[in-house]
């Protein structure tokens, strides 16, 4: 089991759902990512910090950086948002289109980043 999935139990039955697709979004954009816990939350490592989620009792927090906030700010109106803090509501459907698209946009920064090849 990994850091993530002991994570994804701890939180009430209907949240386990939200973040179980949350997890899953993530990982089909960035599979070789490493599963870690960092700052309490869960967090996807690919050359650095990638993403992190954490669960809350009324949202789930989305960290995927600054940048990943600015570049989607259009798109994020109907969310409470800060610097690098997305909130998105637990009584609502997750955007997970929105989420896959956030992901990606931070993986093509890390390619750049690092020089890396498209995987």
């Amino acid at each position: 089991m990994t850091p993530i999935e002991s994570y994804i139990q701890t939180a009430p039955a209907a949240v386990q759902l939200q973040l179980t697709d949350l997890r899953a979004t993530i990982l089909a954009v960035l599979p070789d990512a490493e599963e870690q816990m960092k700052y309490q939350m869960p967090t996807f490592y690919w050359h650095e910090n990638v993403i992190h989620f954490a669960w809350y009792k009324h949202h789930i927090g989305l960290y995927p950086t600054p940048s990943g906030v600015t570049a989607f700010q259009s798109e994020l109106t109907p969310y409470k948002t800060s610097k690098g803090a997305i909130q998105l509501p637990l009584d609502q459907p997750l955007p997970l289109d929105l989420v896959r698209r956030i992901t990606e946009f931070r993986k093509q920064e890390v390619i750049k980043k690092f020089h890396l090849e498209e995987s």
